[in-house]
């Protein structure tokens, strides 16, 4: 499975079930037009969601309740009815996610940052493992990769004005990166300072 980010842009999630599972595939998908499916709608997703839907699914109705879905979350209880779901949706070319099983899309463990994301899927082979990778790098980044972050935002517009090439550009940000006197500056909270070293270390002014 190939890895990406999706913007919300406008489009439609159809999330089918109406309790936990649910509500967090809808947490997740926060920022897109959210339409939930079930019999029963916790409050929590009622939040989140621009439209709900009491009803009961079925194979007769569920290619209708999907019309115009982008994506289509199979987040149900029933392992059978999520199964049905899956393969309505991709039978309509609809991509989905099952919460058992089998779909076309994966919802990854998240870590957000300010400023960036960190994903860890295991393409659904073990669950249990993204979750536990992903408190591993949250415990392991401290806030000096926010500011190391902040400060290549603030450089960058310099490296692209006076460094003419791309592989050159890539190459002083990456000397900077490395750069463990930049680094040791920012974490003591010296941005200034870090600033200043960015700019010696690139032949910058």
């Amino acid at each position: 499975m190939v890895p990406v980010f999706l913007a919300p842009a406008n489009r439609e999630i159809t999330v089918f079930g109406g309790g936990k599972v649910a509500l967090r595939k809808c947490r997740h998908f926060e920022g897109f037009r959210i339409k939930v499916i079930a019999e029963k709608i916790l409050p929590e997703i009622r939040e989140l969601a621009e439209v709900c839907v009491e009803t009961t699914v079925t194979p007769s109705n569920a290619g209708e309740l999907m019309e115009g879905a982008d994506i289509v979350l199979a987040s149900t209880d029933s392992k059978e009815l999520n199964l049905m779901i899956r393969d309505v949706a991709m039978k309509k070319g609809i991509p989905v996610n099952s919460a058992h099983g089998g779909g076309d899309v994966l919802i990854p463990s998240t870590l957000r940052r300010d400023g960036f994301t960190v994903t860890v899927s295991s393409e659904g082979r073990a669950p249990a493992f993204p979750p536990h990778i992903i408190k591993q790098i949250d415990d392991y980044l401290d806030d000096g990769y926010e500011k190391m972050l902040e400060l290549l935002v603030k450089i960058r517009p310099k490296v692209m004005e006076q460094i003419p090439t791309q592989p050159k550009r890539a190459e002083i940000l990456a000397e900077i990166i490395e750069d463990r006197n930049i680094w040791e500056l920012l974490r003591s909270g010296d941005a200034d300072g870090a600033f200043d070293a960015a700019i010696e270390k690139g032949g910058l002014e």
